[in-house]
């Protein structure tokens, strides 16, 4: 492969159009489609006792009203349970419009159809539902000890419960470790609710043709081809019969990899029975109250450690809060409790988890997936030990790494692949060095009584991680040269805003020998790319990114042999350079791809000047003979898939200074610096702006955003002025430092880096604030307000 094109910091194609205004969402499509509105509940918890719809039929422009009574029997079921585990024995889904009870504030119970969404919300709001209010549970805490439930046939609430323990290597458990370790600390922590805010919600667009029985549907979602499988499903439709497309989708974050939503099998039915085309755009409000949320969690730690601070025993047990439903199991706990144990080797380790139905929004994966809270979890606790030890805390955690020579390293769990968790490749003391450097992490102490001395408080941060990547099963690419030298690449997995246009052309360029401005890329499109997994669990690249290389090679392997019977050579002896297919040492004797491409596919017409150039080669008699070996297709084009014998394990570093005002206890960065390791880097750039982006959704999930309840289960900050996010005023300079292991695993040598940003970003801002003012930081988000009464307490 060549190198000219992979590992260059390649400014991203997409950005011209997006920036400008040409980019193609849900919402820019559609224009005289009949629109969508939900009657939504406005209760916690309660049972639906009559739905009266007869002030709104006479709404000017309404075209029809739903309830779940009207769904034909294959949509009037719960919607899929996507990722069944055996811990989760009571799992629950939602229907698509609620039957007979609502179990969170915003769930659907009314579907209406207009001729455009004013008038369809105007029909809502005359749509009168009588509710049997019942007791709401709220919070996981009173969940898992309240008579009250959440579901009648879940007893305590708990949807699911796991154990996995490691013993030593003396055969010893975690509890026993604990009991006679030199030193033990008992510790709590709490992470609180959060959610992702894509510039675009959800959306649907849904057009059918009744003379072809065929139906297409565009949706803004992170996984197209299951989508397409799940309205297949559940409208009993052929599979062939339906094409689902993600146009640019605005963001997803994780949550729009849940499928199928409510509202992408209902807008697709409604069309095929209106037949007439539909689409439904989600609100603000509806984004807060009817997608998903993540991150809630209580965790109860105990560890035993050495003088040295070495881990001999760590004990956890946590309370995950799932919402009202697990359309997506348990995966997000499962993450938490294996991904705990980041870049280092415990003498024994114990997790324990109980996953809570409480009557709030449902929970799924948020990006960093549950490793936001098991990296609290485990920084908290060497910060701790480090602490209890007067010792540096950068020490500590040296003293419990895996070294490189160690690899590959089987922490004894099972991952969310359902595969052993056995971490690949990496260098952590190498990276700690690095962060070190780059923090300036050994001059702070000077620094910090030089600020002290001026009356003021700085404090200094460091939280560390591992990441699974590329969860399998599988990902495709296709990829066909044409006759007119252009490079079409296909994959099933789809866009975000990741830069994977930009990604897989360069793929795709440096595999092939061709210039990248001759390379398209498509994703997310069932018209393309009929089978793929998704996007989510930063697994584009490692997935989708080496099966375009093996789809490539595959075609190069056949231009090769194709162009040598042509210029009768050897094709050992054959290289490909800016699209053209040379003998070495010999530059004047070469052919073009895009004539390749023809005597791959010979035709009898010359078409274009590409045809006729291709009967020099072989005269006229080549048209008469296959091009192809016997059983191969013709074309210049290949098909490959890529499935991961287990997950690859990136991993980094952040450090942080942090200053907290004395008088209004408002906390600032003055300085974050990370140091990342996803094996080979294809683009450094789009791999920076990836951890730029992680970064200010982690000073976010730390300083500002949370989702506030109340105890009747209605959710007090559900819009932009209540619920609060980070300026760029609010993000510092972000100063990065690469470390590059590759993998053994894939072809390419590569990592995922999507969610690497976001995932230590708690830890290392609570552990900043701790150094700066000496109190305990043992809950996140935390606001000026709450570090006021933090320092109120200490102070009696």
């Amino acid at each position: 492969m060549s190198t000219k094109l992979f590992g260059e910091p390649i400014q991203r194609r997409e950005d011209a159009r997006l920036l400008t205004g040409r980019g193609r969402y849900v919402d820019d499509l559609g224009a005289g489609a009949l629109e969508v509105a939900f009657v939504r509940s406005p209760h916690a918890h309660a049972r639906i006792r009559d739905i009266d719809v007869s002030d709104a039929i006479d709404v000017e422009g309404l075209v029809a009203i739903y309830t779940w009574e009207d769904l034909p029997t294959l949509l009037a079921q719960p919607l899929p349970l996507l990722i069944p585990h055996p811990a989760l024995t009571h799992g629950r889904t939602a229907y698509p419009l609620a039957r007979d009870v609502v179990r969170h504030v915003g769930e659907p119970v009314v579907m209406v159809v207009a001729r455009d969404r004013y008038l369809a919300e105007d029909a809502c709001a005359l749509i009168q539902v009588d509710y049997e209010l019942l007791k709401p549970v709220v919070g996981v805490e009173a969940a898992a000890q309240s008579a009250q439930l959440v579901h009648e046939d879940v007893p305590d609430n708990v949807g699911a419960h796991l154990v996995q323990e490691v013993p030593s290597v003396d055969g010893l458990d975690a509890r026993e470790l604990i009991e006679t370790a030199p030193h033990t600390l008992t510790f709590r922590l709490d992470i609180e609710r959060s959610a992702s805010m894509p510039l675009e919600g959800r959306g649907v667009y849904a057009r059918w043709d009744a003379d072809d029985q065929s139906l297409r549907v565009y949706s803004s979602t992170q996984t197209s081809t299951s989508v397409r499988m799940a309205i297949a499903a559940k409208l009993g439709l052929p599979l062939p019969k339906v094409e689902v497309i993600a146009p640019d989708v605005g963001g997803g974050f994780g949550v729009k990899i849940v499928h199928p939503w409510p509202e992408e099998v209902l807008v697709p039915w409604a069309a095929i029975v209106l037949g007439h085309e539909v689409k439904w755009t989600e609100d603000r409000r509806e984004h807060f109250i009817s997608s998903a949320h993540e991150r809630a969690q209580v965790q109860f730690v105990r560890v035993g450690f050495d003088d040295d601070g070495r881990v001999l025993g760590l004990d956890v047990n946590i309370l995950h809060d799932h919402g009202a439903y697990t359309p997506y199991g348990i995966i997000v706990p499962i993450i938490t409790s294996t991904q705990l144990l980041g870049p280092y080797k415990i003498g024994a380790y114990r997790v324990e988890f109980s996953s809570i139905y409480t009557n709030t929004v449902q929970v799924t994966p948020y990006r960093g997936a549950g490793r936001p809270q098991g990296v609290f979890c485990m920084e908290r606790t060497m910060d701790h030990i480090a602490e209890y030890l007067g010792a540096d805390r950068t020490a500590v955690r040296e003293v419990n790494f895996i070294q490189a020579d160690e690899f590959p390293y089987d922490q004894g769990l099972i991952f969310q692949d359902g595969r052993p968790l056995i971490y690949d490749s990496g260098d952590y003391p190498e990276s700690l060095r690095l962060l070190k450097e780059l923090i300036g992490w050994d001059g702070f102490p000077a620094l910090k009584a030089r600020a002290a001395a001026e009356g003021r408080r700085i404090g200094i941060g460091i939280g560390c991680y591992v990441e699974g990547t590329g969860v399998g099963p599988y990902e495709g690419g296709h990829v066909q040269i044409t006759s007119d030298g252009r490079v079409h690449v296909s994959t099933g997995l789809t866009s975000q805003g990741q830069g994977h246009e930009t990604v897989f052309a360069q793929i795709a360029a440096a595999e092939l020998g061709v210039p990248m401005e001759r390379v398209s890329v498509v994703t997310g499109d069932t018209r393309r790319f009929g089978y793929a997994v998704g996007t989510f669990a930063s697994r584009a690249a490692v997935m989708s990114g080496n099966a375009i290389a093996l789809a490539c090679r595959k075609v190069k392997e056949k231009a090769l042999r194709i162009a040598a019977e042509a210029l009768e050579a050897d094709p050992r002896d054959l290289e490909i350079i800016d699209g053209e297919v040379r003998v070495v040492g010999s530059p004047g004797v070469s052919i073009p791809l895009a004539t390749v491409a023809v005597l791959s596919n010979p035709l009898r017409y010359a078409f274009d000047s590409e045809t006729a150039r291709a009967t020099q080669f072989a005269g006229a008699s080549s048209f008469d003979r296959p091009p192809v070996e016997a059983g191969e297709e013709p074309g210049l084009e290949g098909r490959d898939y890529y499935s991961p014998i287990r997950s690859t394990f990136a991993s980094g570093m952040h450090a942080a200074i942090v200053e907290t005002d004395p008088l209004t206890a408002e906390i600032r960065i003055l300085r974050y610096a990370v140091v990342h390791d996803c094996g080979n880097l294809i683009n450094p750039m789009i791999v920076e702006g990836q951890i730029h982006g992680g970064v200010a959704q982690g000073v976010g999930g730390a300083l500002y955003e949370r989702m506030v309840y109340d105890d009747h289960g209605q959710l007090l900050n559900a819009s932009f002025m209540d619920f609060l996010m980070p300026y760029a005023t609010e993000i510092p300079f972000i100063e990065t430092a690469h470390l590059e292991t590759p993998s053994p695993l894939n072809p390419l040598g590569i990592k995922g880096a999507g969610e690497a940003g976001v995932i230590p970003g708690s830890a290392v801002i609570a552990s900043a604030i701790e150094d700066a003012e000496g109190i305990r930081i043992d809950k996140m988000p935390i606001s000026p307000s709450e570090l006021f009464d933090l320092r109120r307490a200490a102070a009696g």
